[in-house]
């Protein structure tokens, strides 16, 4: 098996991971998402921490002490939220989802079926859909990871010239301990991006990528000079 396509490749500290028996006897980390599931099953209703009163929660959720939960987020169980974290205003935890210790979720994000290990921190108006993320892994505003192909087929991952059928209709991007994607980045579904690895902002993800690199997008612009232009309006009859 590539390396590219093993659990440690991308996790060192299976510690920080709030559901690390879902990584235990698997073929592929991906495969980590499917085995929650059966984690989730028995899980008691738990709240502890600071809930806003507009917050709506529904199902078995538990949240874990010190975690504050900001007002208008919605979260549908059964979901998991560790402790001492931060889920900013507006935002909307779907069910599946295992979030780890000292995890900031911004503003209007949305995070559905997926693991998110301590540490991580997650900016406003993001989409992280069917994913892994590591721990202290960083993600910028406006950031969405794909979790389904346009032709609705099985997401596969691709790494040299070989792909891998995952058996997911709907599966995003495994993203690596104190991996970032700067922000409006886009992944697409079966992107896999090794630990430590930065990718600046607007850049759209495909394939495997490797561990402890950075990569830029470059764009050409191009500068000419041009004539001010002054619009004269017209009143409510139509004169100028």
């Amino acid at each position: 098996m590539p390396k590219e396509l093993e659990t440690g490749y991308y996790f060192e500290d299976m510690m920080a991971c709030p559901c690390k028996d879902a990584f235990e006897n698997i073929s592929y980390p991906w495969d980590a998402l499917t085995k929650k599931d059966r984690l989730m099953s028995s899980l008691p209703r738990d709240l502890k921490g600071n809930v806003h009163p507009t917050v709506i929660i529904t199902g078995h959720v538990r949240i874990g002490k010190n975690t504050i939960i900001h007002p208008y987020t919605v979260i549908e169980g059964p979901a998991v939220i560790g402790e001492n974290c931060e889920i900013r205003p507006s935002v909307m935890i779907r069910s599946g989802t295992f979030i780890g210790n000292r995890v900031v979720i911004g503003h209007s994000t949305e995070i559905k079926n997926s693991i998110i290990f301590d540490d991580a921190k997650i900016a406003s108006g993001v989409f992280v859909g069917d994913s892994i993320l590591g721990k202290g892994a960083r993600i910028g505003s406006g950031v969405i990871l794909g979790n389904r192909r346009f032709d609705q087929r099985m997401v596969t991952v691709k790494t040299g010239e070989k792909k891998y059928d995952t058996g997911m209709e709907k599966f995003g991007c495994i993203i690596g301990d104190y991996a970032r994607l700067g922000a409006n980045c886009t992944t697409s579904p079966g992107v896999c991006i090794g630990k430590h690895t930065w990718i600046g902002s607007n850049v759209l993800v495909d394939g495997c990528i490797r561990s402890d690199l950075i990569l830029k997008l470059k764009q050409e612009l191009v500068a000419k000079p041009k004539e001010r232009l002054y619009l004269q309006r017209a009143d409510s009859r139509g004169n100028i």
